[in-house]
């Protein structure tokens, strides 16, 4: 437990649960084909067979195909199942007790250093050598998103013992990877658009079950059941994530029946498309300022803001309460969404959108501008926050596990600005 704490790790079935909870669910009829798929088969059934490469473009499911397929994995006893999210922020990498005799020695130090990825993998592979340790499967989700050292997570899964079954995802324009991933030895590589009439099914699973919820739920004629069911398979073009996006409009109790067909019809087909009229909605909407401002600020935070935090570091938001920045933000298109309190994207591609190619609009003095107000606002609500023993613990020798955090919690607007005013700092 002391290296975990020492590791400062974030636990991936946490990542899973809030990857699920924020796409709504996970559907069985859209991940099941995997599972009698031929190549993913080989792979599980080949011991010659290492690593599987699922790879495929933006929203085509490769996330919640992974879920899946952590799902029915784990339903096999014999397997040793570990994974890992790459939009999380840090990675679980060891808590075996093998690692207590390098690590009793230097403790803490070990993952300070700049050269801490040596000792980790020294221990990791440490680990996955072990004679007892069988059928054994690791899973990184969204290789691509791997921002740092991505290149040595590639030589250490090439360089793991062979009866150590990978499965990794990515897009499939990965220059930095996408080269290694195709021309490693004993890879099976499963190409999403490749089996396009598959993911052309799974989405129109998808679809059946959403239009099946909204009629349960709203009562609504076959007539329009048909239409709405129709309208998405048509338009779809295999890709979840636009349904995904779109179905926010018919499932919005505020929209009148005899209207929602309508308002369906006007997205457009794809996903650049899709973003543009999103964007094009903001600005058009009385609360485009305010919209601008928080899509300028999410986008370059290094990560997700709770509603305290993103009125602390934005100074127009200051006057609002938190129920109606809730609807501001429900304002922001599709981009964004909310979940226990902390702001997120709806998905990555959304952030490279407003980043790539409507920065203009929400950024228009630059993000090097937006890390400098940024690092501004954090200083300011530090020096307004921050003071000694701010928990009112008295004794400074207090043991940190019997810290009890106050209720309101003071630090509460101030957390992102402790953490990360340095980095905008630095960006700026």
């Amino acid at each position: 437990m002391r290296c975990l704490k020492h590791l400062y790790v974030t636990d991936p079935r946490d990542d899973k649960q809030r990857i699920l909870e924020t796409k709504g669910g996970l559907l069985k009829g859209s991940y099941c084909w995997i599972l009698k798929n031929d190549r993913f088969q080989r792979f599980r059934d080949d011991p010659q067979s290492p690593l599987l490469w699922i790879k495929g473009d933006l929203g085509k499911g490769k996330t919640m195909l992974l879920c899946g397929i952590i799902d029915e994995l784990e339903k096999e006893s014999a397997k040793r199942l570990s994974y890992f999210f790459c939009q999380a922020t840090e990675a679980q990498l060891s808590s075996a007790t093998g690692v207590r005799a390098k690590y009793d020695t230097q403790e803490e130090k070990l993952f300070e250093s700049i050269n801490a990825w040596v000792p980790l993998t020294d221990i990791f592979m440490d680990m996955l050598n072990d004679p007892a340790l069988e059928d054994v499967v690791l899973i990184v989700d969204a290789l691509d998103e791997c921002k740092t050292k991505h290149s040595e997570l590639l030589d250490f899964i090439f360089k793991s013992p062979s009866h150590i079954k990978w499965i990794v995802s990515s897009r499939n324009h990965c220059p930095d990877i996408g080269p290694r991933l195709r021309n490693a030895t004993h890879t099976a590589k499963l190409c999403l658009e490749d089996i396009g009439s598959t993911i052309c099914e799974a989405v129109d699973a998808y679809i059946r079950h959403k239009v099946d919820q909204l009629i349960c739920e709203e009562n609504y004629d076959d007539k329009l059941r048909y239409a709405v069911q129709h309208y998405l398979m048509s338009h779809a073009n295999g890709t979840f994530l636009w349904v995904a996006l779109v179905w926010k409009e018919p499932a919005d109790p505020r929209v009148p029946r005899q209207h929602m067909l309508t308002k369906l019809t006007s997205f457009p087909a794809g996903l650049d498309q899709l973003y543009e009229r999103m964007m094009e909605h903001i600005i058009n909407s009385d609360d485009a300022g305010l919209c601008k401002q928080i899509l300028a600020t999410v986008s370059v935070v290094y990560s997700p803001v709770t509603l305290k935090e993103l009125i602390s570091l934005v100074e127009s938001l200051e006057e609002f309460d938190q129920d109606e920045l809730k609807e501001i933000i429900g304002s922001c298109g599709s981009f964004l969404t909310l979940r226990k309190g902390v702001i997120y994207f709806v998905h990555q591609s959304a952030k490279e959108y407003l980043l790539d190619k409507a920065s203009n609009q929400i950024v228009p003095s630059g993000t090097t501008d937006q890390h400098h107000t940024i690092f501004s606002r954090s200083l300011l609500v530090m020096s307004r926050s921050l003071r000694r023993d701010m928990y009112n613990l008295n004794h400074p020798g207090i043991s940190i596990d019997d810290v009890r955090q106050p209720d309101p919690n003071p630090l509460a607007s101030a957390r992102y600005s402790c953490f990360y005013w340095v980095d905008h700092l630095s960006a700026a």
